[in-house]
């Protein structure tokens, strides 16, 4: 019998328990175990709820209960959640997140710490919610060299951007109406600034390329200066306007990593993509490119990725862990500004060279344009003295 303990009973936390309990019968067949909650750990109170009898304070208690195998981290952050976390790792618990940021940070010194007391950490619901992607990215695709990773791994910010165009209000009425939907926190910037996209990109290239990357060596640029006139130019350019994170890999072993706003080709999938909906789009030099796409947050979809951690960790305590990452390499990483692409520009006034864009009732004077492939250092230059209202990669 597998016992687990549940740390945090809020959105996550309180789904694993119900899928848990509700699923329990063909969880046990999957994993040829009873898997069952014994302890759930929260500073409230839930006297009406379910899972009552579970509730405990004092995380002592479930760090020195032996039958306690699993532990599910679902506090979130990296203070009581990393406290938690390498205890239950040091008393040989193997442990399931959700936690992105805690893994982007801290992810591998725990996967260290797991392997030195004969646990697995597991954190397949850390990027895309229920999308699975970590486990194929390290184990169904691990006879390839990782050649990009390119993805919309932010469902708030993807769904601001669809209400923008499809409602045609700006930006900030469709952050309040996400927040009203309960798809962003009162405090949306994680999502809005591009950090959340980040620590998911870092997560899925530590995995990748086999070392860890950190998210201060990720540049991240977030959609709060996106506007009704920047979608409008991207429509009138046969593209959409999406919030990417990606790496790419080079021959010499380096890679580069970032989080911007692209204009993505409407005849790219990652373009058709909606709502809260994720999608990451992965080449490997010998499969080409391959796509994962589902809901990338919400209880349910989030609790089922979590679980299915939970079932590997009974199933095959020995095998189910990834791989340990390598130690952060600085001399590894190159910057965005080398890349070259096309770019967006929107002037409040005056010509550029390139493909001049049409919208009607563009502001007067104002202009937008898709330029030729450049470096972003030789973007500048030849902006040098205009006055620039908004400057967009275009996905080659």
């Amino acid at each position: 019998m597998v016992k687990v303990a549940i740390l945090g009973f809020g959105v996550v936390g309180s789904g694993v328990a119900e899928v848990l309990s509700g699923n329990g019968a063909g969880i046990q067949k999957k994993a040829d175990e009873l898997i069952e909650v014994k302890y759930i750990l929260d500073v409230r109170d839930f006297p009406d709820s379910p899972f009552a009898q579970h509730f405990v304070k004092d995380f002592s208690v479930i760090e020195h209960d032996p039958e306690v195998n699993v532990v599910v981290e679902t506090i979130g952050g990296v203070g009581a959640a990393l406290d938690f976390t390498e205890r239950a790792l040091k008393q040989g618990k193997s442990v399931v997140t959700s936690n992105k940021e805690l893994v982007a940070t801290h992810g591998r010194r725990l996967l260290d710490l797991a392997a030195q007391n004969n646990a697995v950490y597991l954190f397949e619901a850390s990027v895309g919610g229920g999308i699975p992607i970590l486990r194929p990215l390290s184990e169904c695709m691990s006879a390839n060299e990782i050649l990009e990773i390119c993805g919309i791994l932010n469902g708030t910010a993807n769904y601001i951007f669809t209400r923008m165009v499809k409602d045609h209000v700006p930006f900030a009425e469709a952050l309040a109406g996400a927040q009203a939907n309960g798809y962003a926190e009162q405090d949306p910037s994680a999502d809005v600034e591009g950090k959340d996209t980040c620590r998911k990109l870092c997560i899925l290239s530590s995995i990748a390329y086999g070392w860890h990357l950190l998210p201060d060596q990720v540049p991240t640029t977030g959609i709060t200066k996106i506007t009704l006139a920047d979608e409008a130019y991207a429509a009138a350019a046969g593209r959409s306007l999406k919030l990417l994170g990606r790496s790419i890999a080079r021959e010499d072993g380096t890679i580069c990593a970032y989080v911007e706003p692209h204009f993505v080709g409407n005849q790219d999938p990652l373009a058709g993509v909606e709502d809260v909906f994720n999608a990451i789009k992965v080449k490997g030099n010998a499969v080409g490119d391959v796509m994962f796409y589902g809901r990338g947050a919400g209880k349910l979809p989030t609790a089922s990725a979590v679980v299915a951690d939970v079932i590997a960790a009974a199933r095959q305590m020995d095998r189910a862990g990834y791989r340990p990452w390598q130690p952060n390499r600085p001399d590894a990483v190159f910057s965005p500004d080398e890349l070259s692409s096309q770019w967006y520009v929107r002037l409040a006034s005056g010509e550029l060279a390139g493909e001049k864009l049409t919208v009607p009732n563009a502001e007067a004077g104002e202009s937008g344009w898709i330029t030729a492939a450049m470096t972003r250092p030789e973007l500048d230059k030849l902006l040098a003295g205009r006055d620039v209202l908004a400057v967009i990669r275009v996905l080659d």
